[in-house]
């Protein structure tokens, strides 16, 4: 690409460059998360992308009075909501979820009153917990709300049935588990039967008709092209596409098997290695229940990520006490998780 298409087409590779992100969006669609054709777009951050969809919620409800999301939804999606609240006059309701077992709809329902949105993630990030999203999509709407899930920690490592489910919106990130790498272009994910009805507000040259006829005012194109603002970025979604057609080849399927069994080798040498060294499985235990990560509480927590670091095993902290192990399923072997438990006994020992 850069030696072929940007050395010596320069600027006229558009030509098959501007359809890439409906195109890798469609791929993501078909084979990760259960959407339809024209449904998904790649391009711009998950925060962006996350703020296009939730503005586009609240302005579709305009008698509303709050956006709800949980305590454990990922930090940047609580302050995007709890920012976007504060502009439009709403109420922000934040509602406590269990810390290994995730959202619980009881809690729910009451802050779901006269709510424009509800926002969550289909996969905790901290605990892995892995959220009912036909359920819970089904008791906002029950509310009047529109749903907006944030699939950055389950794309590619769980099956998503996005239209099963009859989710409106979604967003996730592609360098987790779709080998993206730092940086690269989050996806949008608009229900097609909304797509009239929504405006995203960052009205941006990509995503009017006709781009490059630069022509005076705002004409959004058709469909989820409209979710586009700025130029993308090409090279970061060249390899998008090439880390998706690793997953796509392996099947969400295998890729599925594969985590629950990677996580449950993860949480059985926890239990026998690293219990007495006073760590405490903090993920559902139930490998259906979870994505394709294992938390591990620890009261030193942060100094054993720290060393792991230095013993070569790369995990997460996550506060206020949990070491956060991530096997990846496409590349992760059972051999690596054995020594990077191996590694967190005998340091602890």
């Amino acid at each position: 690409m850069v030696d072929g298409e940007w050395a010596a087409g320069l600027v006229r590779s558009w030509d098959t460059w501007a359809d890439l992100p409906a195109r890798v969006g469609d791929a993501i669609a078909a084979h990760l998360i259960g959407a339809r054709p024209g449904e998904v777009v790649v391009g711009d951050s998950t925060t962006v992308n996350l703020y296009k969809a939730a503005a586009a919620a609240v302005a579709a409800r305009p008698g509303a009075r709050a956006v709800v999301t949980d305590d454990d939804n990922f930090p940047t999606d609580r302050y995007l909501l709890e920012g976007l609240a504060a502009r439009h006059g709403l109420a922000y309701r934040e509602v406590a979820s269990d810390p290994v077992d995730g959202p619980d709809p009881g809690a729910l329902a009451p802050a779901l009153e006269g709510a424009a949105l509800l926002c969550l993630s289909h996969v905790a990030y901290r605990s892995a917990a892995l959220a009912d999203m036909a359920a819970l999509t089904r008791l906002a709407h029950d509310h009047g709300a529109l749903v907006l899930w944030d699939l950055s920690h389950a794309a590619g490592s769980v099956p998503v049935d996005l239209t099963g489910s009859g989710a409106d919106l979604a967003v996730g990130c592609t360098y987790k588990y779709l080998a993206g790498g730092p940086g690269a272009p989050a996806f949008t994910y608009v229900r097609r039967e909304l797509q009239d009805h929504l405006r995203q507000p960052i009205w941006g040259w990509f995503g009017r008709r006709d781009q490059f006829a630069m022509e005076a005012g705002y004409d959004p194109v058709a469909g989820i092209g409209a979710w586009l603002t700025g130029t993308p970025s090409i090279l970061a979604l060249a390899c998008v596409e090439e880390g998706l057609g690793l997953l796509a080849d392996a099947g969400i399927a295998r890729l599925r098997a594969k985590g629950m069994a990677l996580t449950s080798l993860v949480v059985d040498l926890a239990d026998a290695w690293l219990a007495p060294r006073g760590y405490t499985v903090a993920s559902p235990r139930d490998p259906a229940r979870r994505g394709s990560h294992v938390a591990l509480a620890h009261p030193d927590a942060a100094r054993v990520v720290g060393a792991l670091a230095a013993a070569g095993v790369i995990t997460d902290f996550r506060a206020p006490d949990r070491v956060r192990l991530g096997p990846a399923p496409v590349a992760s072997r059972f051999v690596d998780v054995w020594d990077a438990l191996d590694r967190m006994r005998r340091l602890t020992g």
